[in-house]
């Protein structure tokens, strides 16, 4: 399995499940909010959203997967799933985990740290 592969099915889902706490951040690094607006806007987002987020993030993968097979390996019928369930079963679970992985640390570490940087938490 590569983990390039993953690595592009994973990196919209991650990114929006993040949005959260990384709406705010964007909204005061290009200028279009200031810091108190930005601080209270992602204390409502994260405090109130965050599940949303993570649903969406999580449905967002789900159809990035159903993409990359039908588009990257060529399963488009339930036969031809019936025949590859192993790879696909595998690359499902290796995805979920690295995806989960990711979005802690794009979200409590990058994100966190920026943040900082900027004064906003």
């Amino acid at each position: 399995m590569k983990y390039k592969e993953v690595f592009k099915v994973i990196w919209l889902p991650v990114v929006f499940s993040s949005l959260c706490c990384l709406s705010p951040l964007l909204l005061v690094i290009f200028g279009l909010s200031t810091v108190s607006f930005a601080a209270s806007l992602a204390d409502e987002l994260y405090g109130d959203y965050k599940w949303f987020f993570r649903i969406l993030g999580l449905g967002l993968l789900g159809i990035t997967l159903i993409i990359y097979f039908r588009k990257q390996k060529g399963i488009c019928t339930l036969d031809q799933a019936k025949r590859r369930k192993n790879e696909i079963i595998n690359f499902i679970l290796v995805s979920l985990i690295v995806a989960v992985l990711a979005y802690i640390f794009w979200l409590y570490v990058v994100v966190e740290i920026i943040g900082k940087l900027y004064h906003i938490w």
